[in-house]
C-alpha cells in the first residue's frame, strides 16, 4: 500500500499546480495525473456531467492502485466529491481542494474580507461561502473569473494581455475593499503573480496548492501510507485529448523527460 502512487486529477492544466505541489512535498511518492483534455473547462459543465466525468477518471485512477486520489479541480470538488465519496469512499482515500482551503481561512483569515475568483461552476455552487458561513465566516464575495482559465489553457499566462483581462476582472466592484483573495481555480496560481501584482502586495492571495500537499502529507501520515523508499517516485501523466499547452506546462514544472501519455477512457470504455 505504501508505494502505491497518488492520484490527481483535473480538467486541464489547473490540477498541475496542484501535483507540482504535492511532488515537492512528498518527494518519495509516486503520482498519476489525468487531465481530462477532452471536455476541459469544466467550469461551463453541469454539475451532472462534472461528476460523471470524475467518476469515470476517480474509477480508472484506482484501478492503476492509487491509494488516495486528489480531486486537483474546485468545479469538480464542489460538484462531484459527496458522489464520489459515496461511490469511492470504502475503496480508496479521497481529498478535494475545497476543504482545506476552508479549514486554513478558519485558522488564519477569519476576521478579513474574504474575495474568491473561481469558474462560473465554482461560483454558482455557492460552496465557498456557505462552508464559510457554517463557521460563522460572512464577510466573502464571490466573482466567476471563467476567461482566466481559456488564457492559461491557450499557453496565454505570461502574455501580456493576461494582465488586461486580470485588471478588467479584479477592479470589479464585488472585490472592492477585501484583505484576502482565494484563488478558488487551480489553473490560476499559474498567473498568481500578475494578480499580486495587481493589488501592488497590498492583498493577500491564497491558492490551494500548498495546503492540499500539506493535507496529503497529513492524511497519508496518519493512515501510516507514506512511501517508505529513498528514491524519487515516479510519474506518469494521462490525458483524454492532447493539447501542446498542457504538454508545455508539463514540462516547465517537471522538465523534458516528462512522457505524456493520451488515454480517452470513455473511448476505451465504448469500444
Amino acid at each position: 500500500m505504501n508505494q502505491q502512487p497518488i492520484g490527481i486529477f483535473d480538467s486541464g492544466i489547473g490540477g498541475l499546480t496542484v501535483a507540482h505541489a504535492i511532488c515537492n512535498a512528498l518527494p518519495h511518492e509516486n503520482i498519476i495525473y489525468y487531465g481530462d483534455t477532452a471536455h476541459l473547462p469544466y467550469g461551463d459543465k453541469s454539475a451532472q456531467a462534472v461528476t460523471e466525468f470524475s467518476i469515470g477518471i476517480t474509477r480508472f485512477l484506482i484501478e492503476q492502485g492509487c491509494k488516495l486520489v486528489v480531486v486537483a479541480c474546485n468545479t469538480a470538488s464542489a460538484a462531484a466529491y459527496p458522489a464520489l465519496q459515496e461511490k469511492f469512499g470504502k475503496q480508496v482515500h479521497l481529498l478535494n481542494v475545497i476543504d482545506p482551503m476552508i479549514a486554513h481561512i478558519q485558522q488564519y483569515h477569519a476576521q478579513e474580507n474574504i474575495g474568491i475568483i473561481a469558474t462560473k461552476g465554482t461560483v454558482n455552487s455557492k460552496v465557498y461561502p456557505n462552508k464559510l458561513a457554517s463557521l460563522g465566516i460572512t464577510k466573502v464575495n464571490s466573482l466567476a473569473t471563467p476567461l482566466l482559465v481559456h488564457l492559461i489553457e491557450e499557453g496565454f499566462s505570461q502574455h501580456p494581455g493576461s494582465r488586461l483581462l486580470v485588471a478588467e476582472y479584479l477592479h470589479q466592484a464585488t472585490l472592492k475593499d477585501i484583505e484576502v483573495l482565494v484563488l478558488a481555480c487551480t489553473h490560476y496560481p499559474i498567473i498568481k503573480t500578475i494578480i499580486e501584482d495587481y493589488f501592488q502586495h497590498r492583498v493577500k492571495v491564497l491558492d490551494s496548492t500548498l495546503i492540499t500537499a500539506a493535507s496529503v502529507k497529513h492524511l497519508l501520515t496518519e493512515f501510516d501510507q507514506l512511501n517508505n523508499q529513498t528514491v524519487s517516485g515516479t510519474k506518469q501523466f494521462y490525458v483524454s485529448d492532447y493539447t501542446a499547452a498542457f504538454e508545455q506546462v508539463t514540462k516547465v514544472f517537471w522538465g523534458a523527460s516528462i512522457h505524456l501519455e493520451q488515454h480517452n477512457i470513455w473511448k476505451t470504455a465504448s469500444n
